[in-house]
């Protein structure tokens, strides 16, 4: 009975939460591309590599000058969209008690995530274990939501050129991020994802080996499946087909934007993959399929589905023997 009424409640709320997705791609039915612009994108893209794809120029990262805590730092993003407001990229810069060049944990947030209130809650966790934090705001979120869009909506859109140059954006700013703490005296990095912060945690994962810890919670790891399974995305389904894109064309671009299709460089004893066992987003027999990829990872699963805040609780709790 208590499994049966977690697996109701939890796929209540993954029903509510993807329908509100939904709606909002429904409305943006005329924001796409066609059949041709999609196919000369992945033309463009087939021959690329990783190292190339998400390579980082250096970046001109400039802190506010005010006396805010945390610090904001902004700074160019190296890959433009068609929106001025998402081409500041942003980061909180939580600096604890051990100063800047404190070992230094990335945060990477879900899509559409509403408030960082929690995100600030966890900076104090880190703190505590003598970590800074690094929060950055992921394409078209919070700072960086156009004029006239609910925050993070066109970060995943029926225009699937642009979620893959947005997936592009948030792995090249990290990147950068990352040079200029480097060049702060951080020596020790960490990186946390939630959903789509974790798919982007990920890739970032493939081409940066600082980490001490890689923590994935939820996250989204199958294109495909994101696409034409995920009830999530009903209504980009609807929209692609009726632009005569179908099933099976993204696998072109799995080598970049797939983690299925990709190794971390971090140690694998360090890396933990925290699953949902009632998730209908992003199921936990791909996040078993990815553990098995990446052989010897840490493999959890907790009693939630894609929504909660069961799963952060035991990444922490896994976190935190690896931190002191």
């Amino acid at each position: 009975m208590r499994t049966f009424l977690e697996r109701s409640a939890a796929g209540a709320m993954d029903a509510v939460m993807c329908a509100m997705m939904n709606r909002l791609q429904w409305r943006l039915r005329d924001d796409t591309c066609s059949r041709e612009e999609f196919l000369a994108y992945l033309d463009a893209c087939e021959p690329l590599t990783r190292e190339t794809f998400y390579a980082a120029p250096a970046g001109v990262i400039s802190p506010m000058t005010n006396d805010q805590r945390p610090m904001t730092l902004h700074w160019p993003s190296p890959v433009k969209s068609a929106f001025a407001e998402n081409d500041t990229a942003r980061a909180l810069w939580f600096v604890g008690p051990g100063g800047p060049s404190a070992p230094t944990a990335l945060v990477l947030h879900a899509l559409m995530s509403a408030s960082d209130a929690g995100y600030r809650r966890l900076a104090a966790w880190f703190h505590a274990r003598g970590w800074n934090m690094l929060f950055p705001h992921l394409p078209f979120h919070y700072s960086r939501t156009p004029r006239g869009h609910h925050n993070g909506a066109l970060a995943i859109t029926a225009h699937l050129p642009r979620n893959a140059e947005s997936l592009r954006q948030g792995v090249t700013e990290q990147r950068q991020a990352m040079a200029f703490l480097r060049a702060h005296g951080v020596q020790k990095f960490g990186l946390l994802g939630t959903s789509y912060g974790g798919w982007t945690a990920a890739l970032l994962s493939f081409v940066e080996a600082d980490f001490e810890f890689l923590t994935l919670i939820q996250p989204i790891i199958d294109t495909e499946h994101a696409i034409w399974q995920n009830p999530g995305a009903a209504s980009i389904r609807r929209i692609l087909t009726k632009r005569g894109i179908g099933a099976g064309m993204t696998l072109r671009h799995a080598h970049l934007s797939s983690p299925l299709h990709g190794e971390p460089l971090t140690a694998r004893e360090r890396i933990t993959l925290v699953a949902g066992s009632y998730d209908t987003v992003a199921p936990a027999s791909g996040l078993r399929e990815l553990a098995q990829a990446w052989t010897g990872v840490n493999y959890v699963e907790v009693r939630q589905g894609h929504f909660g805040y069961a799963a952060l609780e035991e990444a922490k709790r896994r976190l935190d023997p690896l931190l002191r």
